[in-house]
């Protein structure tokens, strides 16, 4: 519904951010790991949200990359675990994180998120087991270091072209490989670098 609020820091707490758009308080449910991630008050941040509507609540979760939230919503298709539970799992572990503990089967690591017994841990594990794999695990931290190391110039704009590449539905490592491949001019914006990857796709 809401795909992503972009706005100021109007207050920020372990497990809920405040973005001021317009002089409108959007309260936002984050995980303890983006909370500590966001800049400070009175900053511009922006989150890509999941819109949980229920007969008694209308809430917004949000996460600061797109891949954060994909491991999001295929959390919350587990039985059992809901919006909550999905922060809490992502509050203790990255997606990264949580995508190596499905693979290797390791149910104590997803079990130390606040609320999550063994059993439950045991039922994502193998509810999401098939929807993940070790290559796209590497490709994804490869996508995330990008995002990490380049908040500004060339990196953050090549994750940007790896991103859009990916929405335009190539795989996750048909898209670093071409964006590797482009070679763009340092100060490349992440469209140039697009229009250079895109011609290593043909």
């Amino acid at each position: 519904m809401i795909a992503f609020v972009r706005g100021e820091i109007a207050d920020i707490t372990e497990d809920n951010v405040v973005l001021d758009v317009g002089g409108i308080g959007y309260n936002i449910k984050v995980s303890t790991q983006t909370a500590q991630r966001l800049p400070g008050i009175g900053k511009e941040a922006m989150l890509h949200t999941y819109t949980c509507v229920r007969e008694d609540a209308f809430q917004l979760f949000g996460f600061l990359t797109r891949d954060e939230l994909s491991v999001f919503k295929k959390l919350i298709t587990v039985n059992g675990i809901g919006p909550k539970g999905g922060l809490a799992i992502l509050s203790v572990m990255s997606a990264d994180d949580l995508r190596f503990a499905i693979i290797s089967g390791d149910a104590k690591a997803i079990a130390k998120a606040p609320g999550i017994g063994s059993k439950t841990a045991s039922r994502v594990i193998l509810d999401l087991k098939d929807k993940v794999s070790v290559e796209e695990t590497l490709i994804k931290r490869e996508m995330n270091e990008y995002a990490a190391l380049g908040e500004n110039g060339s990196l953050q704009a090549e994750n940007e072209a790896v991103e859009a590449l990916v929405a335009l539905g190539y795989s996750p490592s048909d898209a670093v490989k071409a964006v590797k491949k482009a070679s763009a001019p340092a100060d490349a914006d992440a469209e140039v670098i697009l229009k250079l990857a895109l011609k290593n796709m043909f």
